[in-house]
């Protein structure tokens, strides 16, 4: 079982990534510059950097500890940039609320992250990287 949060976790960021790409570039040539726009946009800032930093964290830090980081990063930007997307395609303006939820956990995850590179091996239960 400990297979699936491996499959999944690089799909969810592939996902992050595809999106990003997608609406970057219907964004650049569908769209008229202006709010839509910038929305999207936006939104590929957040999604795209971290669809790779997610891989990045699963290579540094394989175990339990790392994958809670990358976790938050995926789904974090996964929102923050698919509320972003939703916004600049017409969805009720109260969709905006929920963006922050997506940036507070991109915001912990990075949290997660830093305390996990400062501590490290010190962390209850924590194994060392390979």
């Amino acid at each position: 079982m400990a297979e699936r949060p491996a499959r999944f976790l690089p799909a969810l960021a592939a996902l992050n990534a595809i999106l990003a790409l997608t609406f970057g570039t219907f964004a650049v040539h569908g769209l008229p510059p202006g709010q839509q726009r910038d929305w999207i946009m936006t939104g590929v800032l957040f999604q795209l950097p971290h669809a790779a930093a997610v891989l990045a964290v699963l290579a540094w830090r394989p175990g339990r500890e790392g994958r809670i980081g990358a976790w938050g990063l995926a789904v974090g930007a996964f929102i923050f940039a698919t509320v972003l997307d939703a916004l600049a395609l017409d969805a009720p303006r109260w969709v905006a609320a929920l963006a922050p939820i997506g940036g507070t956990m991109m915001m912990l995850a990075w949290t997660w992250i830093a305390g996990l590179a400062l501590l490290g091996d010190r962390l209850p239960g924590a194994r060392p990287p390979p």
